[in-house]
């Protein structure tokens, strides 16, 4: 067995197929150049090439592709939130995902598992109505269940917590998980294969604007132009903003999670407490998945710490006292890049040539799919469309926000 390791290991022929392309020369100039190689960057790239015809495409990531806060989430997809606008938008992603194995012939691991969102006191128990309604009214299949719909569907769930016991909860039956990295290598492979650059390893140190457009992008490997430039960086929005005179209304936090080592499987919905800022769902592989808040403070850090680690499991083994004596297996953290109301910022900035993807916080990975097309679909026809109209930058100045506080799955 070691030997044929070894032999594997060196030969120079190797029985799989190089999916994603190494990375090529940086030509001069490309139609679009998209700031960012995780799962919002590969998306757009994929949807510019195939519906739009738009093949001249540039991806430029720092690091490896998805090594952001695509590979550091936990793969929650809904679109259980509060504002009829969020709700078309995410209902929209979440239809996409449902067919997105199939769309680029790549296993995503979907799995529909439904969401159990807890309430422990009556305000939050008219909350999650609010929001239920809500979404019936867009056509989401939501509902409120008691005590005993609870049980029936988390047997092991522990309703009567010392003093906060579960009074009822928010179904959200078409809630899903799939596997963070395949979904930014499906949309990677697939974009490459119609002509687009992925350039890892390739960060962008500066940029040139003139006439109120970019006219160079600095890289640690050259120059380029591009005719649109576009920023999916996630946590570091603000940062790469700022290299073309952009302030954006976005304060960026940790955002923390872990894992247990795996056991037999007895959770199959995803269950989410807000009063105990934790939620807990379990892999295909058994092990349980368990994140909370953001971290309170502003930090461009992906450090893991004790005390969120401590938090989280005191949390936890309240919604689930069974689960106490087992090991953590990992922790990791992201940066959420959070806006005022809690919603993104899509479209164009003040810049000529220069488009936003940002402010996801903590819902980038469930966006992914559908920022993709509705953003390669406003690039090319040079006007945003209704889908992501709601969810501009001038919002913040005109008051006009879209207010997602509280919709979390453990509210920040």
């Amino acid at each position: 067995m070691v030997f044929a390791l070894l032999k594997y290991g060196i030969s120079k022929r190797y029985p799989a197929r190089q999916e994603v392309p190494l990375t090529p020369d940086l030509k001069a100039h490309y139609d679009v150049v998209i700031i960012g190689g995780g799962g919002h960057g590969a998306s757009l790239a994929y949807h510019l090439a195939k519906h739009h015809n738009i093949r001249n495409v540039a991806i430029l990531e720092k690091g490896y592709l998805g090594g952001g806060n695509t590979a550091r989430n936990t793969t929650v997809i809904r679109s259980n939130y509060t504002d009829q606008r969020s709700i078309k938008f995410y209902a929209k992603s979440l239809r996409l995902y449902e067919s997105l194995s199939n769309e680029l012939d790549y296993n995503m691991m979907y799995s529909r598992r439904g969401q159990l969102t807890l309430s422990h006191s009556d305000g939050v128990s008219r909350s999650l109505r609010l929001r239920a309604d809500a979404g019936v009214f867009c056509g989401e299949a939501n509902e409120i269940l008691d005590r005993k719909q609870i049980k029936d569907l988390v047997p092991s769930l522990n309703l009567d917590i010392k003093g906060m016991p579960i009074l009822s909860g928010l179904w959200h039956r078409n809630a899903a998980i799939a596997r963070h990295d395949a979904v930014v290598w499906g949309y990677a492979i697939r974009a490459c294969e119609r002509g687009v650059e992925l350039h890892q390893r390739t960060e962008v140190l500066g940029m040139e604007v003139a006439n109120n457009k970019v006219t160079r992008i600095r890289t640690n490997r050259g120059d380029l132009s591009a005719g649109v430039v576009v920023q999916c960086v996630a946590g570091y929005s603000s940062v790469v903003a700022k290299m073309v005179g952009l302030k954006l209304p976005i304060r960026s936090y940790p955002l923390q999670a872990m894992v247990t080592h795996p056991i037999k499987p007895f959770l199959d919905p995803m269950v989410s407490s807000t009063a105990l800022h934790c939620y807990i769902s379990q892999s295909a592989r058994g092990e349980l998945v368990i994140g909370g808040g953001s971290d309170p403070y502003e930090l461009y850090n992906t450090r893991s710490t004790l005390e969120l680690k401590e938090g989280l499991a005191a949390s936890a083994v309240e919604l689930f006292p069974f689960i106490g004596e087992l090991k953590v297996l990992r922790q990791w953290a992201g940066i959420t890049d959070m806006t005022p109301d809690y919603s993104p910022i899509m479209g164009q900035s003040p810049l000529s040539n220069y488009w936003l993807d940002a402010g996801w916080g903590t819902w980038g990975f469930k966006a992914t799919p559908a920022s993709g097309f509705f953003l390669a679909k406003a690039i090319a026809d040079n006007r945003v469309p209704e889908e992501i109209r709601p969810f501009p930058l001038d919002r913040f100045e005109r008051f006009d926000l879209v207010n997602e506080m509280g919709a979390t799955a453990a509210s920040h």
